[in-house]
C-alpha cells in the first residue's frame, strides 16, 4: 500500500443491528435474550431489556445491540451496567487491537430526547475511553451533541475527529474549530446527497475554503466523496473511484480521503468480499482512510489479497461497471463459487 491505511472504526454506533435469531442474539431458558459475545476467549452476555424486545425493531427481527449497551450503562440495575460497559469497552478493544486509527462513537438513535442523547454521549465517551487509547471520532448530526462529546475527550491522546462536517453541516466546522479536531468532510451539499460526480465536487470546493477559514489544515480533514450502494445503481462504485482519484488530483497529497466503504454492499450477496475488494480499489486510486470495521478491513488484510483470485477479479469487475448490471457476479453467487 503506498500510503498507511487509517481506519475509523465504526462499531460503537447506536445504529448497529444483529439479527434477532442470529449468532449473537441468544434466548436463554429462562425466556430472556441476551447479546452473545466473546471478550478474548471468554464467553461473555448482554442482557437485552424489555425495552427493546417490546418495540418495532424487535418484531422486524432486529436489534440495536450497542443501544441495548447504552441503556444497560445508564439505567440498567444490578450487574447489569457493568456488563453494558463491558460490552462497549470490548468492542472498543478489539477495534484497537485490528489497527484503528480513531474510534467513532454515535448516539444519535439511542433516544428522542435531546437532553438524553447529551447524557448519554458524555457518558459514552468516558467509557470507551477506559477501554481504549486511541483518539476518538464524534459523530453526530447535531452540533450540541458534538461539542458535549468533543468536551469529554482526552486530549492528551491526540487530536479527536469530528464525523462530519459539510455544506449540509456547516455549524459543525465551528465546534471542530474550537476543539482543534480533526474532520470528516462529507461532500454532501446544502439540502441534501449528491447525485453525480460533478455535484460531489462542486460540494467539496465550496466547503474547503469554509475549513480553511476555519483554521482546519488538510491534514486534519479526512474528505468523504459519500459511497452509495451499487445495489441501487450499477455506476455507483466506479462513480466513487473517480471522485477519489479526482480529489486526490485536486487537493494534493496533504488531505485524507476516506469513506464508509461497506456501504456500496448493501442489498448484495457476499458483501465481506465486496467491501474488501472496494476498499483496496479506493486505496489504488488514491483513498488512504477508512470509516470501517477494523476486524474486516485493514491495511493487513488489504495488503493480502490476492488480485489474481477468480473472487477478487468477478469482485472489482463488479465495482468497476465491467460486470453490466452485476450477472456474472450474482451468477457466482448462486453457483457456490464466492465463499461465505
Amino acid at each position: 500500500m503506498k500510503r498507511p491505511f487509517a481506519i475509523i472504526g465504526e462499531n460503537i454506533h447506536c445504529t448497529r443491528i444483529f439479527k434477532v435469531g442470529g449468532a449473537n442474539v441468544k434466548k436463554l431458558d429462562s425466556g430472556a435474550h441476551v447479546i452473545a459475545y466473546n471478550a478474548g476467549k471468554e464467553a461473555k452476555q448482554l442482557p437485552i431489556p424489555e425495552r427493546f424486545t417490546q418495540c418495532a425493531d424487535w418484531e422486524a427481527a432486529k436489534v440495536k445491540h450497542c443501544a441495548v449497551a447504552v441503556w444497560q450503562g445508564l439505567y440498567g440495575k444490578g450487574a447489569d451496567p457493568a456488563a453494558g460497559i463491558h460490552y462497549l469497552q470490548t468492542l472498543a478493544a478489539k477495534q484497537e487491537s485490528a489497527g484503528a486509527r480513531f474510534l467513532d462513537v454515535n448516539i444519535d438513535e439511542f433516544s428522542t430526547d435531546t437532553d438524553e442523547k447529551l447524557r448519554a454521549m458524555k457518558w459514552i465517551v468516558d467509557v470507551v475511553q477506559k477501554g481504549s487509547k486511541l483518539p476518538l471520532s464524534i459523530d453526530s448530526s447535531n452540533p450540541a451533541i458534538l461539542r458535549t462529546g468533543l468536551a469529554a475527550c482526552d486530549r492528551a491522546r491526540g487530536p479527536a475527529m469530528v464525523n462530519s462536517v459539510s455544506l449540509e453541516r456547516a455549524d459543525s466546522i465551528a465546534v471542530a474549530a474550537e476543539f482543534k479536531a480533526a474532520v470528516v468532510a462529507s461532500a454532501a451539499g446544502e439540502k441534501g446527497l449528491p447525485s453525480s460526480l460533478d455535484e460531489r465536487m462542486a460540494n467539496l470546493a465550496a466547503l474547503f475554503p469554509k475549513l480553511q477559514a476555519a483554521g482546519i489544515t488538510p491534514e486534519a480533514t479526512y474528505v468523504d466523496p459519500l459511497v452509495f450502494p451499487i445495489s441501487t445503481d450499477s455506476t455507483n462504485g466506479k462513480n466513487l473511484l473517480e471522485a477519489v482519484r479526482q480529489i486526490r488530483a485536486r487537493h494534493g497529497e496533504g488531505v485524507h480521503i476516506t469513506g464508509g466503504f461497506s456501504n456500496v454492499s448493501f442489498g448484495m450477496p457476499a458483501r465481506k468480499l465486496i467491501n474488501q475488494v472496494f476498499t483496496w480499489l479506493a486505496v489504488e486510486a488514491g483513498a488512504d482512510s477508512g470509516i470501517v470495521d477494523p476486524m474486516q478491513i485493514n491495511g493487513k488484510i488489504l495488503d493480502s489479497l490476492d488480485t489474481n483470485a477468480e473472487t477478487f477479479n468477478l469482485a472489482k469487475a463488479l465495482l468497476t461497471g465491467e460486470d453490466d448490471f452485476g450477472v456474472e457476479f450474482i451468477s457466482a453467487h448462486r453457483e457456490g463459487k464466492l465463499g461465505e
